[in-house]
Formats: C-alpha cells, sequence, structure tokens
C-alpha cells in the first residue's frame, strides 16, 4: 500500500497560481487511480479532481473545470494538481488519496470513501 505526502500549499493573491504534488512511496504508483480533495473549515471534504491509474482519463469538478489541471508522472511516482485563476473559494486544506485500480483500468472514483489511502493534507489560502 502507498504512503501519500503533499506538498506545495501556501498562500497566494486571488488570480494567482499553484502546483500541489503528491509523492507516495511503498506501493506501485502505477497501479493506483488518484484523486485531489479539499476541505474546507466547516464544510464536508468535497472531490476535486482525479486521474486513472495510467493518466489518460481525468474528471474535475465543476467548480475547477478550466482552472485546474491534474496529471500524474508514473516514472517519478508523484501526481500534482496545477491550481490557475485561484479563488479565494478555493481556500481549504488539499489532500490526496490513492485507491489500487490496476495500471489498465479506466476507472477514476470520485467519492472519498472509495479511496483507502490518504495524504496529510497541505493548506491552500487564497486571499481576495
Amino acid at each position: 500500500q502507498v504512503h501519500l505526502v503533499e506538498s506545495g500549499g501556501g498562500l497566494v493573491q486571488a488570480g494567482g497560481s499553484l502546483r500541489l504534488s503528491c509523492a507516495a512511496t511503498g506501493g506501485t504508483f502505477s497501479s493506483y487511480a488518484m484523486g485531489w480533495f479539499r476541505q474546507a473549515p466547516g464544510k464536508e471534504r468535497e472531490f476535486v479532481a482525479a486521474i486513472t491509474a495510467a493518466g489518460g482519463r481525468t474528471h474535475y469538478t465543476n467548480s475547477v473545470e478550466g482552472r485546474f489541471v491534474i496529471s500524474r508522472d508514473n516514472a517519478r511516482d508523484t501526481a500534482l494538481l496545477q491550481m490557475s485563476s485561484l479563488k479565494p473559494e478555493d481556500t481549504a486544506v488539499y489532500y490526496c488519496a490513492a485507491q489500487s485500480s490496476g495500471p489498465d483500468s479506466t476507472w477514476y472514483p470520485r467519492r472519498a470513501d472509495k479511496y483507502n489511502t490518504w495524504g496529510q493534507g497541505t493548506q491552500v489560502t487564497v486571499s481576495s
């Protein structure tokens, strides 16, 4: 089972960009579907984006479509979330998650309860 560590969070002004990284160790990263979720204070954890094990398919929640890009580098066991045109409502703790799916799977879970491995989270704060 993989172990996940996020990095790249921080404070940015509205309209700015950040790139989050999720480094995986201890498993066959290329066999895991990956997802990004976020949780704002007082709110439930929500889906942001997901990508299949080989990286061929992606999916985004409507509020980030066109602004965020999920990708992965299976040679470096890393998943990325490039965030652009950030808004104050994007402020949250961002988590990456992994779920074993097989290397050729076209499955990318969009529900948090479908993932069994989570990172510790990284704070993203967007000021207005």
